[in-house]
């Protein structure tokens, strides 16, 4: 049941995002036009609406001003030394590709996840105690886990095994806060690593459940532009990616806040 509810969670999530939606109502528009004579004015309005909704979800202005606040809620830990009593660095799961056994271990991760782990990598030596905490089980049972795939690229940058908790069973921010919790104890101070859009869901789980973290995000798409060049005002898939970053954890935080 729970593999079938998280199907359909992230399902849903997929369907309500600015490509799906706009590709239905311009669908929806098209087939109205065709087959009601009556209905042709709603479906003309249904295609431009879909066309426009595409288009704004786009362009870099748009995406930057959804996905900036969630950013920016958190600043980078640039100084990581002035935190103290850190028990745990844990880095959270993202996406990877493990079947493909021919490429170097760096290219089956994601972008995001790479940049994750190595965030969590260059803020290890600064507590030479803490543990490296890494999560993420695989929805899929003939896939292994991204967990694994990030401890295999920690021993390669020589992260001892001693130093290193994997946690490949949970499929969720929320699962893997309660993991964390269950493996460091109630009030456990730690520095959380993930994508920065990402951070203020995050935190937020991991403040529920009793932990005691510290934001470490990276993998930040926003702000980076000018807009000073004739390619920033143009709509690219790109900045498309981006805003349906931002709406995923919108909806996200929705739902956490129900």
């Amino acid at each position: 049941m729970d593999g079938l509810y998280d199907g359909l969670k992230g399902l849903s999530a997929a369907l309500l995002m600015p490509f799906p939606v706009a590709l239905g109502l311009m669908t929806f528009g098209l087939v109205l036009r065709a087959l009601r004579k009556k209905g042709r004015a709603l479906g003309g309005w249904l295609v431009v609406a879909g066309g426009l909704l595409l288009m704004l979800a786009s362009w870099q202005p748009v995406a930057d001003a959804l996905l900036s606040p969630l950013e920016e809620r958190y600043p980078p830990l640039t100084d990581p030394a002035r935190v103290s009593d850190v028990t745990a660095v844990v880095v959270l799961g993202g996406g990877w590709w493990p079947g493909a056994e021919d490429w170097p271990i760096t290219a089956r991760l994601s972008e995001s996840s790479a940049i994750r782990l190595f965030e969590g990598l260059r803020l290890m030596p600064t507590w030479p105690e803490a543990r490296l905490v890494l999560t993420g089980a695989s929805r899929s049972a003939d896939r292994a886990p991204i967990a694994w795939g990030y401890a295999e690229v920690a021993r390669d940058f020589g992260v001892p095994e001693t130093r290193m908790l994997v946690m490949d069973t949970p499929v969720d921010t929320a699962q893997e806060a309660e993991a964390v919790r269950a493996a460091l104890g109630d009030g456990a101070r730690l520095v959380l690593v993930t994508s920065a859009s990402h951070m203020p869901r995050a935190m937020a789980y991991f403040r529920r459940v009793g932990l005691d973290p510290v934001a470490a995000p990276t993998h930040r798409l926003s702000g980076r532009s000018a807009y000073d060049e004739l390619r920033d005002w143009l709509p690219a898939a790109d900045y498309l990616q981006m805003t349906e970053r931002a709406w995923y954890e919108y909806l996200g935080l929705l739902a956490q806040r129900g």
